[in-house]
């Protein structure tokens, strides 16, 4: 999912000029791997509209989260047809992540109607002029003119949705984040915020049973027989991971900026990467950084440059293959 926007392409963000001068260092901390955006992208005011027909609902904290990193969300709001039975479990988590309901009745049986109620409210909001983007969270097509018409109006449109979501709504956005990754995520950090007493009395456990066992016990033979796997596995599941589709777009990518070497800049790379694919995410893949995903890439040699003067450094890359 690198998000490197510049300038030159009418988007808040710098990238050194001729891949040389000082800038945000190439190493980045999860939320600017993730959204690749520096300060003044993060200070985007954002309309987040979500469509609850269309979105499940254990997922809230993790979109509310998502939307908080490419900017500060003055706008939340939520349609559906509150007064349906099957919505009475979206109160807690509508108050705990300070999501405004907004009414909708289904007037036919079979019709989603919260579709045009979004539509409208976008629009009244884009004319309002206090917002700089909108993240629009469902899975449905419907909303793929609205977000052309918003990038039209010179909007950032961040797009959040199922695995099923239609292509076109996909590429419609200036980056489309899938739910199911970002849940994951938020599931993986859950567990490691978990207590550690919980797991120091289960070790304790485990090592009172382990006192019962005899000392003649084959657990030498059995460690032997089976050792760890080495770190170039673990790289070698990652890489089969990365479709070969999606090497040969960083391939070509790379080389469209490459200079006269083949060098090309880690973060100019980002920025066309999300122009060619919006859904393009490395958390897709099982990496957390673009840089983390190119490495386990044989195909790519990779060059970490220390500038002097502000002691930054700035990933640079080419393709072997070139």
């Amino acid at each position: 999912m690198p998000l490197y926007f510049g300038e030159k392409d009418g988007i808040l963000i710098r990238t050194p000029p001729g891949r040389t001068e000082s800038g945000p260092a190439a190493e980045y901390d999860r939320k600017e791997v993730n959204a690749h955006l520096t300060n003044e992208i993060k200070d985007l005011r954002l309309a987040v509209l979500i469509d609850a027909d269309n979105v499940p609902r254990n997922s809230m904290k993790a979109i509310m989260e998502e939307a908080a990193i490419y900017g500060t969300p003055t706008v939340k709001r939520i349609y559906g047809d509150w007064t349906s039975p099957n919505v009475g479990a979206w109160k807690s988590v509508l108050l705990e992540n300070a999501v405004t309901p907004i009414q909708q009745y289904s007037y036919t049986t079979g019709k989603n109607s919260t579709d045009s109620a979004m539509i409208i409210d976008a629009m009244d909001i884009l004319y309002e002029g206090k917002t700089d983007g909108f993240c629009i969270v469902s899975s449905d097509s419907d909303f793929t003119r609205l977000a052309i018409r918003l990038r039209e109006a010179g909007m950032k449109v961040i797009g959040m949705g199922e695995q099923k979501t239609p292509v076109a709504f996909r590429v419609a956005c200036d980056k489309f984040i899938y739910i199911e990754v970002i849940r994951a995520a938020q599931q993986d950090r859950e567990k490691a915020a978990q207590p550690k007493t919980a797991a120091n009395g289960k070790k304790k456990r485990t090592a009172a049973k382990g006192s019962k066992a005899e000392a003649g016990a084959k657990t030498p033979e059995k460690a032997e027989s089976a050792p760890a796997p080495a770190a170039g596995d673990s790289a070698g599941k990652k890489e089969s991971k990365v479709p070969e589709e999606i090497v040969k777009l960083i391939a070509d990518s790379v080389s469209d900026i490459a200079d006269e070497d083949g060098w090309a800049f880690m973060g100019e790379l980002g920025t066309l990467l999300l122009k060619k694919q919006p859904d393009f995410d490395p958390r897709n893949f099982g990496f957390t950084k673009l840089t983390s995903m190119i490495r386990s890439l044989n195909r790519f040699e990779i060059d970490a440059r220390v500038i002097d003067a502000t002691k930054t450094r700035h990933i640079y890359l080419r393709d072997k293959e070139a």
